[in-house]
């Protein structure tokens, strides 16, 4: 990384081991890429006085259970310890958090529709789970916002909209003409029934910008105040934002949301 950086001003740090099951497996290699891995780049983004850093995270880092969220919650930690004792002029390291990007490896879609063209039944872990939607559009405007805005320490979420399973499945069933075959195998090793962009606690530190929310981190010092004060109790009338509680996207709007998506169009030849 010494000569990787020399004379860069700008890093996106996507690398991430960030297959579930595979570090429910093996949580000490999510551990070295995930944790290590990161803190081994933003310091040496200091040291070659790289202008901004720009740290991709995951929904799956509020409330984890699983080792993925679990290291990339660490990251997050990392990347705010590091901030803490440097000013805007010097390296600036903030990141963004988002859920599954639709299409991208990883994404239940592609499976969908390798299945239905070869006249499988679709696989549903849980018809009820939810997960947020959002397009590799977005994920890139998202990081570009964080790039432009991003202070330290903060964290930058868009606002997307959410649709269970059985929801998804049956819009790409609909969408390419497929008799609605589908199979409930149950949920895999470590998944959640829904995912969490922005806890309740960090609401309390949260701002909203339209289409983003922008997570502020805690700068309160190690001891907190010499005497105490005042206390915040904002975080008891907070709730968390969820794959649940989002806006939720019936199998028409879904249909309108997948028929926006490139590789959508060219496996529909439209």
């Amino acid at each position: 990384m010494v000569d990787a950086f020399s004379e860069v001003d700008f890093i996106f740090h996507a690398a991430a081991l960030k297959q579930v099951p595979s570090c429910e497996f093996y949580p000490i290699e999510a551990i070295k890429t995930n944790i290590i891995g990161a803190s081994n780049v933003i310091q040496q983004a200091i040291k070659s006085r790289v202008k901004k850093v720009v740290m991709l995270s995951t929904d799956k880092a509020v409330y984890p259970i699983n080792a993925m969220g679990m290291s990339k919650a660490l990251m997050e930690k990392v990347m705010i310890s590091k901030s803490r004792f440097l000013n805007n002029n010097e390296t600036v390291i903030c990141a963004t958090r988002y859920g599954n990007v639709m299409g991208s490896r990883g994404s239940v879609i592609p499976l969908f529709i390798n299945q239905l063209k070869s006249n499988l039944p679709l696989t549903l872990t849980d018809p009820k789970m939810t997960r947020f939607l959002m397009s590799l559009e977005d994920s890139v405007d998202l990081v570009f916002h964080a790039f432009i805005n991003g202070k330290q320490g903060e964290i930058y979420v868009q606002k997307s909209p959410a649709s269970t399973l059985q929801n998804l499945a049956m819009a790409i069933c609909e969408l390419f003409n497929y008799q609605q075959k589908i199979k409930r195998i149950g949920t895999r090793h470590g998944e959640k029934l829904f995912e969490s962009l922005i806890s309740r606690e960090e609401m309390v530190r949260t701002e909203d910008e339209n289409k983003y929310f922008k997570i502020l981190p805690d700068n309160r010092n190690l001891n907190y105040e010499k005497y105490f004060v005042e206390g915040n109790e904002k975080v008891n009338n907070l709730n968390d934002y969820t794959s649940h509680n989002t806006i939720q996207l019936n199998v028409s709007e879904i249909k309108d949301l997948l028929m926006t998506l490139p590789f959508i169009k060219k496996e529909l030849n439209v």
